[in-house]
Order: structure tokens, then sequence, then C-alpha cells
């Protein structure tokens, strides 16, 4: 009896412990000659296994190849071997789905499809449908901002328009995390030069597709709402801030502290949105396309932010020095004037700033934050130093200042990819260096601990950031097809993108309302919350893990901190709207 009882628990366990394969991949798309890698996750071990594409519409088998050798990331400790399964070399446009048959049982990936320019194609129209729905346009809103309080002050001023800053806030941002110095992400500024981007560069796809039109008028508003934020001393207004209250009128104009403390400090430095700002005024002044404003009042209110800022930037920077984020968001701005008036002061500026972000490069191949020994990194624009080099180089016409700038780049992207490969990582997810406990060490999330004290949250927007710098990178440096750091350059971005859409290990694709599985609706204030085309934040390192070690996806904790990893944020999609722009072939 006591036998029986033995095998019968054995048996039991064993069922317990067998879990069948899961199959992650992108639940969108490919384009047909972009690289294509699935992950397969299995408890056990596979041996010479082959999986199979299978035609969707068909359900013939159309593919079929050997996944490749187990690998495992001791450090997010999921208790499983994955196995990467590389079609690449399958080209064919149509739908379909991976296959794979363990012990007589048949198991299936999401569905997905292979088409040229497929990402732009198919999702751009809902990327703009999200701004769209994201302006902060209500009533109540507009009423409000037309009115607008500066912090203790009794001056108000008209700052309607622009964008609402994610699907769980109303508040209405250049940047925040300002105090926290190198941690300031581009928020509202940097929708608007990726929407002006994305219709200059892939113009004749867009009106193919029937979406120009609507994608330069989210520009227009974003423009408008800029110039309205243009103080008549010359700087731009940082903060339009909710309080996350319901009642409108509780809105100000200020600066922020942790915990939603407000101040008066409300001056956009470089890095707290100006650059990005002067940038998209003087990029889209040349539209001559007029909204509120017209083309001319854009391009001088972008010239006098940035003459008021050289003299007054470090009074703005919160602890009076400027850093990187200043040398990447002010060479952006640069660039984009000396490309708009073709004017020699510009053309200095711009240089001044590329060499400042080029004298921050190390020998490893990771730029400086400060003056000392702090790596850059962020987790939303941690590709934007190689993008703004890249936008540079299109204007630079200096034989010596390009082979500068080339360079830097290219020991930008080796470090970059070498540090996302120097340790077992079969999704490809980009890896960073940071400073922790006055060491520096690498990792696959940002650190939990940082200057901000309190924020961390998923990082969709760094991943495509990451992928837009992969591919305007190495097109600046004018790597060839058959190149092998173009090669790997390639698989990189398309592991960034294939990440936020579902080849991850929760399976979930983070655009909304695309793939098989989304994060839940999050509402907001004046019936704003999640929409079609919204990016939520995304996969983070281990809660309560300082340096950002582990990996950790909560869909619902009680209604509190679940914003870190399903809230939607501008940042995500227009990242996300330029890595796709990169993509097109043209």
């Amino acid at each position: 009896m006591l036998k029986l009882r033995y095998i019968v628990i054995t048996l039991l366990f064993s069922v317990m412990a067998y879990s069948g394969p899961i199959i992650y991949v992108n639940q969108v798309g490919f384009d047909p000659e972009s690289p294509k890698v699935a992950i397969i996750g299995f408890k056990g071990v596979f041996s010479n296994t082959t999986f199979n594409i299978i035609d969707t519409k068909t359900q013939k088998t159309v593919f079929t190849s050997t996944i490749g050798k187990a690998e495992n990331v001791e450090e997010w400790m999921l208790d499983k071997s994955y196995y990467k399964a590389d079609f690449s070399s399958f080209k064919k446009p149509g739908n379909y789905k991976i296959t794979i048959k363990i012990a007589g049982q048949i198991y299936n990936s999401a569905s997905f499809a292979i088409e040229e320019n497929i990402l732009a194609k198919r999702t751009i129209s809902s990327i703009v449908h999200y701004y769209n729905k994201q302006r902060a346009n209500t009533p109540e809103e507009l009423e409000a901002d037309k009115k607008m309080l500066l912090f203790g002050s009794d001056k108000k001023v008209d700052v309607h328009g622009g964008w609402c800053d994610a699907s769980g806030d109303v508040s209405k941002y250049f940047s925040h995390l300002a105090y926290a110095n190198f941690v300031s992400p581009q928020q509202t500024p940097l929708v608007t030069w990726s929407l002006i981007n994305t219709s200059e560069e892939i113009s004749k796809e867009l009106i193919q597709w029937k979406i120009k039109d609507s994608l330069d008028n989210e520009a227009i508003w974003g423009a408008d709402y800029m110039m309205r934020c243009l103080s008549d001393e010359d700087y731009f207004y940082m903060i339009v801030f909710s309080y996350f209250d319901k009642n409108p009128a509780a809105r100000r104009i200020v600066g922020l502290k942790a915990n939603s403390v407000t101040t008066d400090e409300y001056q956009s430095a470089f890095r707290e949105g100006a650059g990005m700002a002067i940038a998209s005024l003087a990029r889209i002044s040349q539209w001559k396309k007029s909204g509120d404003f017209t083309s001319k009042q854009y391009l001088e209110g972008a010239k006098r932010a940035y003459a008021h800022l050289l003299i007054n930037n470090t009074k703005y920077d919160d602890d009076g020095k400027e850093n990187i984020i200043d040398d990447y968001c002010a060479l952006m701005g640069a660039t984009e004037l000396w490309i708009a008036t073709n004017e020699n002061f510009y053309k200095e500026e711009a240089r001044k700033w590329a060499h400042k972000l080029e004298n921050r490069m190390t020998n490893q191949g990771w730029f400086r934050s400060n003056d000392g020994n702090r790596p850059f990194w962020h987790a939303a624009d941690a590709g934007l130093p190689i993008v703004a080099l890249t936008r540079y180089l299109k204007k630079e016409n200096d034989e010596n200042e390009k082979i500068k700038a080339k360079e830097v780049i290219k020991k930008a992207l080796n470090y970059n990819l070498a540090v996302t490969n120097n340790v077992s990582n079969p999704f490809g997810y980009a890896r960073q260096s940071f400073l922790f406990n006055d060491k520096i060490k690498d990792g696959f999330f940002i650190p939990h601990e940082n200057e901000t004290g309190w924020w961390w949250q998923g990082e969709n927007a760094r991943l495509a950031s990451l992928a837009t710098a992969a591919t305007e990178g190495g097109k600046a440096i004018s790597l060839q097809k058959n190149d092998v750091t173009k090669k790997s350059l390639d698989l990189y971005a398309s592991q960034q993108l294939s990440w936020i859409l579902g080849c991850n290990p929760y399976s979930v694709c983070f655009l909304y309302q695309f793939g098989e599985k989304n994060v839940p609706y999050m509402h907001s204030n004046y019936g704003h919350g999640s929409e079609k085309g919204g990016i939520s934040n995304g996969i983070t390192g281990k809660e309560g893990n300082g340096d950002g070690s582990g990996i950790d996806f909560k869909m619902d904790v009680d209604g509190n901190d679940e914003w870190r990893w399903t809230e939607q944020w501008i940042p995500h999609s227009a990242w996300f709207l330029q890595a796709i722009t990169a993509t097109v072939n043209k």
C-alpha cells in the first residue's frame, strides 16, 4: 500500500513538474528582409528539435528549422531554459504561426504576419489616433488651461493644448524628474519632434497610407502648445500639473520635486524639455504651414528660447551644472536651427555641443553623464545621444567634424552590442552600465535606487530609442548590407521591438489593441485613459532589488503601483514611431 502511494505521489509530482513549452514571438509581424527570431521557453531539455512555420490560411507547413541551444538567464530566476527559433531566411509575405511538437503534443505561438514595412504600415495610424485621444482638449481642460496660474503667483497665462502625459496622469510635461538631474526624460517636445521626423522621412508612404494629413495636424498641435508655453521672458514653462485632482481648477504651472512637491522652478533648461522644444519649432517652421501660429513665429520662438538659454541654462539646471542631457538636447536644438537658417552662428553652436557630447565618450564605449565616472543610462531616452549626432551629421559638411562624430557613434553602437551580448541573453534585451553603490556594473534593467529617490518603471521607450539609434546610427556610419556589425545591429533593433510586441517572458504585447495579450485598461480624469496605439511602461527588474536585478511584471497591485508596468506613457509611442520610421524601405 505504501509503495503504491509512493508511486502515485511520484507520478503526481512528475505531472506537476512537467510544463509544456511556451513560444514567445512578436505578435504583430516582421519585414521580409528583417531578422526574425522567436523564443521557446521550456522547463525540460530539447535535443535536435525542430520548429515549423505554419501558414494560418492553408494550415500548411511552409518552413522548418532546428531550434538553437539552451540558454538560461540566471538573474531572472524563471526556472526554464530558452531556445531561439531563428527563421530570418524565411521571407514570404503572409500570416503565420510557429508550432513545435513535444511528446505527441503540438504547441502553437501567437499569430503574426510578414509584410513589407509592416510595423509602420499597420501601427502609425493607431499611434496618431493615440496622440489625438491624448490631447488635453476636453472642455474642462481647455477652460482651466486658458487661464493657468503660475505656482506662487497671481499671474495667469494661456497654455491650452498639448497632450496628457499618461493613461493615469492628465498633467502635461516638457519633462519631469528635473530635480534628479540625470534622469530627465523628454516628453511633449519629443513627441512633437518624432511626429515631424516621421512626416519628413517617410512622406511618400504616409500619403500612400492616407495618414499624412492627420499626422501633420498632430505635430502642429504639439508645436502650437509649445509656443503657448514660451513665456514673455523667453523660457518655456515646464509643467502643467493636475495634482491628480479631479477639479481642473487645481491645475498649476509648476516645478516638480519628489512625491509631487511643487515649486516655482518651472523654467525649462535644455535638458528639461527646452532643447527638444527648440528643435521641434525650428524643424516644423520649414513646413511653411500654420497652426495657431505661423511658420515665422515658430522659428522666431525657437531663436528666442535658444538665445535665452545660452545665458540662463545653468540657472535652470537644478544642480547648476550642465550634463550629458543638456548636451544632446542642446545639440538637437542648435542643429535644427542651423538646418532652418543656414546661419554660421548655429553651425558653430551645433559643433560646440557635438564636441561636448563627443568628449563624454569613454574608452569602454559608454558616455559619461557628468564630469566624473557616472555612466550615462536612461529609462526612456538612452538612444538620444546617438540620434542627436546622426541628425547633426545630416547637416555637417566638414570632413574632420564628420569623422569625429562617426567615430563616437561607432564606439557607442559597439558598446551597446557588447554589453547586451556579454551574458546569456536569448531575448536580446538591451543592457547597460550604471553606477550602483559607487561601483560600475552592467544590468538588464535600470537601477531602482537612483537619483529620483522613488521613480522606476518599465523601459519600453528606452528599448525603442536604442532600436532607433542602432538603425539610424548604422546608416550614419555607412555600414554595408553584409557587414557583420550591421547584421548585429539589425538583430539588436529587431529584438527590442519584438520584446515590446510580445516576444518577452510574459507574452504581453505592450502596443494596446495589437497582438493576442495586452495589459488591462487604465482610466484617467476627463475621460482619458488607455488608447489603441499607446504603449505601456513594460517589464522591470525585481521589485525590492535596488540594482534593478531580477525581473518583474505585475498587472494588478491593488490599484497602487501597477502603473510602473501597465500605464501608457507618451514617450513610449514617440520612440516606437521613430524606430519603425527608421526601418521603412524606401
